[in-house]
């Protein structure tokens, strides 16, 4: 059963990298979900799906799924690329504002 070790990104939601620091371990789906009929809500028997396990580092990870004979692909991380401060006040700087626009 195929297994997808990642580092998850923080959420656009949040400023900080709380919930990001930990290694990740999804099973990937066996079977495609289906839409019930009378609900239209999308549902699978695969109950694997649900599974959602976490590691303090991806060595750890990596020694679970060969410890349990698991097919893994590890996801590398996405580098970071840090961005220039910018201050607020640098928008109504008096050598960037432009005259006869409005």
């Amino acid at each position: 059963m195929p297994v997808r070790i990642y580092r998850p990104a923080k959420t656009a939601m949040q400023s900080g990298k709380g919930n990001a620091k930990a290694w990740v371990l999804e099973f990937e789906p066996a079977a495609p979900k289906q839409a019930d009929p009378l609900m239209g809500w999308l549902g699978s028997d695969d109950t694997t799906q649900q599974v959602r396990l976490k590691f303090a580092t991806q060595e750890d990870a990596v020694a679970y799924a060969k410890r349990k004979g698991l097919e893994f692909e590890v996801q590398a991380e996405a580098v970071k690329k840090p961005c220039a401060p910018k201050n607020y006040a640098d928008n109504f700087r008096f050598d960037k504002l432009e005259f006869g626009r409005f």
